[in-house]
């Protein structure tokens, strides 16, 4: 790593760029490998014994791999050249040549989810077969919601028209907007980096220049956003789904009341947090009432705290290390070799992601890297899921399956790590309650704020079963679910009422939100257990779980540790811990109130 650049990936691992011959025979491999896998066995799966299914596996299994590998390459080489029509172009090719060259493959959930019970058990006797039961498993749970073939052949044809597309249109179109504060342009990357200005000033003009391009194009998001609505209430109806959220519910194996209780149960605890939080943020910014862009404001007080990329990287591996050695080691590889992104720069989407295209192979990270103390926290999080995925390598490509409730677990857990580690290390009061208000803040932004995202997307795909949604309507909801959330301390005004279309999960992974508040209360939960001392070897054991994410079920790899997700309490419980920081935020604020800040 070179001091004073920042690095940038190479996906040469994957390709030489889109012009490397390999796509191409990949991409034939790929088709072929479909075709054979439909000569060889459809209509054939209910009588083949243990081997020869697993033949049929291991065909599957490597087309996924291929699958995978061409689509994501494809992805990421787009997402940091967004501006580049080549790059664009290339992802939307590679995106329909796989969506058409599956179609031979879509005969082999139907006719898996046809075969006899008996005979499943009988295969999966077999302890090669048995090694793909979390795949089986999860395919045999959408057997009441499949189609006929021919329907799954024309649904998954259509994709790339009708709900990818819609996406594809919302992602290019938001890579290719531009902000104007004091005649200099900025990009969407760049202009949210001023909302964490001190200058109150600065973070309003940001704030109101976001929100007047966001105007400017809500007449063609707010239709966007009204397409990907219907056409995810067709595909539920045809299936089966009685709720908007029901297919979301079933791809992260949670039911729907239990992500109804920890939604109510957020919202019950508005006012305990976020308006209790929003009244202290008001007092230390020295106003009765602060603007909705005030929320994510540094303190008057603070010390202007900025990192180089290698005092970033060095903070993050210390908090990891203080809590297991082999989480460090683990992590160090991302840093030993290019496998992240990180300056921002014109073309390249906003905000941060790791994506980890195969199973067995290694994962990316991606990031919009600043220097600021929350560019610190956000590589801790990215971080983690990419420790999460590297410990879950041996679990097959098959049986991997990204549930979103889980997914976040590591990655929030990393943050809290680094965090406690910063805390610990201050002395100052001041610089104490400065840095548990930035964490709470960003605790509240996880946990409370997602579920008023998840009121906002409830409401609106219901009232899509009755009809477009206009513009008027959808700012509508959105301001009623934020100063409810927010509470009487935050203003919730004509400055921030297009801002639903900034919220790209709506859009192409509807009712995805609520995971990042499951996770954050999972989270709080577990990391209480961890600070009580209350569980021998957690560290170990806590690897183990990571290990386990996709492929257990939630009671076996909690257990351990003596949570039960299906307990109304415990999602009071890791709201708790939020609570008890306002505490601290509190007693600091008195405390430093006597002696004048």
């Amino acid at each position: 790593m070179k001091k004073n650049k920042l690095p940038a990936w190479d996906l040469s691992d994957l390709y030489q760029g889109i012009d490397d011959i390999q796509i191409k025979k990949d991409l034939e491999s790929y088709k072929k490998g479909a075709l054979k896998l439909q000569k060889q066995y459809k209509g054939k799966l209910k009588t083949l014994h243990a081997k020869e299914f697993l033949g049929a596996l291991k065909m599957l299994e490597e087309n996924a791999r291929l699958s995978a590998r061409l689509g994501s390459f494809a992805y990421l080489n787009m997402s940091t050249q967004m501006k580049n029509a080549k790059a664009m172009a290339f992802y939307q090719n590679i995106s329909e040549a796989l969506t058409e060259y599956a179609k031979p493959t879509v005969f082999f959930s139907l006719e898996l989810n046809q075969v006899p019970e008996q005979t499943i058990n009988a295969w999966l006797k077999d302890k090669d077969v048995a090694f793909y039961r979390p795949f089986i498993k999860r395919v045999r749970q959408y057997k009441k919601y499949e189609l006929s073939e021919e329907l799954e052949e024309l649904l998954l044809e259509k994709s790339v028209t009708s709900s990818d597309a819609w996406v594809r249109l919302y992602e290019e179109t938001s890579s290719r907007l531009e902000y104007v504060v004091d005649g200099k342009k900025y990009n969407d990357a760049e202009i949210s980096k001023l909302l964490l200005s001190k200058d109150a000033s600065m973070r309003h003009k940001a704030g109101k220049e976001i929100n007047r391009v966001a105007e400017k194009n809500a007449p063609l998001f707010a239709l966007v956003y009204n397409m990907i609505m219907k056409d995810k209430a067709i595909e539920d109806s045809k299936r089966g789904f009685k709720k908007p959220i029901s297919a979301r519910n079933m791809a992260e194996n949670v039911k729907d009341e239990v992500v109804e209780t920890l939604a109510q149960t957020v919202k019950a605890n508005y006012k305990n947090i976020a308006h209790r939080y929003y009244k202290l943020k008001a007092k230390w910014l020295g106003l009765k009432k602060i603007s909705y862009w005030d929320r994510n404001a540094p303190l008057p007080f603070s010390a202007d705290v900025s990192y180089t990329w290698e005092e970033a990287v060095q903070t993050v591996l210390s908090g990891y290390e203080r809590f297991s050695p082999e989480l460090k080691k683990i992590a160090e590889d991302f840093f030993k070799y290019d496998w992240i992104d990180v300056p921002p720069r014109d073309g390249k989407r906003s905000g941060a992601f790791c994506s980890a295209p195969i199973a067995s192979f290694h994962p990316y990270l991606f990031l919009n890297f600043a220097g600021k103390q929350n560019d610190v926290l956000t590589l801790a999080h990215e971080l983690g899921h990419g420790c999460h995925h590297q410990l879950r390598t041996k679990n097959g490509d098959l049986n991997e399956h990204s549930r979103m409730t889980t997914e976040e677990v590591a990655s929030v857990f990393g943050e809290m790590l680094v965090f406690q580690s910063l805390l610990d290390n201050l002395k100052d009061d001041r610089a104490k309650l400065c840095l548990i208000a930035s964490k709470v803040g960003d605790m509240i932004n996880t946990a409370i704020r997602q579920i008023a995202f998840h009121f906002f997307e409830t409401r609106a795909h219901n009232e899509r079963q009755k009809g477009e949604v206009s513009v008027e309507r959808l700012w509508e909801i959105w301001q009623e679910e934020m100063k409810e959330s927010l509470g009487q301390y935050v203003e919730v005004g004509a400055d921030c009422k297009y801002i639903f279309s900034q919220v790209g999960h709506f859009f192409f992974l509807p009712f995805y939100v609520y995971a990042y508040s499951f996770a954050d209360c999972l989270v709080n939960s577990l990391y209480q257990v961890y600070q009580k001392g209350a569980v021998k070897d957690f560290a170990k054991k806590y690897l183990h779980l990571l290990s386990q994410t996709s492929i257990g079920d939630y009671e076996t790899i909690f257990k351990p540790f003596g949570l039960n997700l299906n307990d109304a309490k415990f999602w009071q419980q890791g709201l708790n811990l939020i609570s008890s920081y306002i505490d601290e935020l509190e007693r600091l604020d008195k405390k430093l109130s006597r002696q004048a800040f």
